[in-house]
């Protein structure tokens, strides 16, 4: 299938409402063509600075000014961080992301124990991510020259909606990071969570925003809201699983080469739903006990139903 960067929003929507079954078989054919078969890549995703963020994103646990019972902490030594990644190789995960809680990075100490991080990470041969907040073109590319595989800055949302989610960061510094980064040499993490009160044509403009770059992220991580106590989404009603495979789908058949990947929310799901998301072309999950501040299926469970399914792991690419 051709690689596009016009899509409309009355193509996206169509793509999106057909029926289930006639989108799933269009998505895992667009998916063979590009992958093969429906290996999955292990990822394993490590908060190494919790908490205290200043920013006022209505769905998560570790904004300051949210009352969530999430503690503020310092960031990991570097010696822990690699024991964890050391530990999620030997679990089989291929990609090691490194989350810290911050509105942008800033250069200094912290930012000089995270490029240590990155080069601990790819001296064991791991993929390393990290998503710390906004990047200036020069974090970027020190980024980069430690060894930094994949750099995650969702978009959350899409542009006319994400007002209604954030305020202390505009649509337009999303992007300006993402751009610094693919700028820098480093592959683009970029996608987003339903969920959040949005319509269906948000949803697919946020699709719309990510393939229709000059180059698609080559990882696009799909995210259902899980309501936190304490959090302005709150009470926000859970997303369906099939919702979860329409946007799965929809992300496979517009950007055919990237690993989407199916993340938050996934502890929601019953095991026949997440293979459901894989034959709609997820070829990437996050697995061990946690996912940064939220639950995540448990190890043993994830390896049992990849082996049930006969699922194969990936192993690691270093142009991934």
């Amino acid at each position: 299938m051709p690689t596009r960067h016009d899509w409309t929003l009355a193509e996206v929507r169509a793509l999106h409402d057909l029926p289930l079954l006639e989108l799933t078989y269009r998505a895992q054919t667009v998916h063979r063509e590009s992958f093969g078969d429906n290996a999955v890549q292990l990822c394993s995703l490590l908060s190494v600075k919790t908490g205290g963020c200043p920013e006022d994103c209505g769905y998560c646990p570790q904004a300051a000014r949210h009352h969530t019972g999430v503690k503020a902490d310092k960031l990991m030594p570097v010696s822990e961080v690699l024991t964890s990644a050391k530990e999620a190789k030997t679990a089989g995960a291929t990609r090691f992301c490194m989350g810290a809680a911050w509105r942008e990075v800033k250069d200094g100490p912290q930012f000089e124990q995270v490029l240590d991080m990155v080069r601990g990470v790819r001296a064991m041969g791991l993929e390393a991510c990290c998503t710390l907040g906004m990047l200036s073109d020069s974090q970027a590319k020190r980024l980069k020259e430690a060894g930094l595989s994949a750099y995650n800055h969702n978009l959350d949302t899409s542009e006319e909606h994400y007002g209604e989610i954030i305020s202390t960061r505009t649509y337009d510094d999303r992007l300006r990071t993402l751009k610094s980064v693919r700028e820098a040499g480093i592959h683009v993490c970029s996608g987003g969570i339903i969920g959040m009160g949005e319509s269906i044509d948000d949803r697919c403009e946020l699709l719309i925003t990510l393939a229709n770059q000059p180059e698609h992220p080559e990882s696009v991580p799909i995210n259902a809201l899980v309501p936190v106590k304490g959090t302005p989404l709150a009470e926000q009603p859970p997303v369906s699983s099939i919702e979860m495979v329409r946007m799965i789908a929809v992300a496979r058949i517009m950007m055919p080469g990237a690993m989407v990947r199916l993340s938050a929310g996934r502890m929601q799901m019953n095991q026949e739903a997440q293979l459901l998301c894989m034959m709609a072309g997820a070829n990437s999950l996050f697995f061990g006990e946690k996912l940064l501040t939220t639950g995540n299926p448990e190890y043993q469970a994830d390896m049992a139903l990849l082996q049930q399914a006969g699922v194969r792991a990936l192993e690691p690419e270093a142009s991934r």
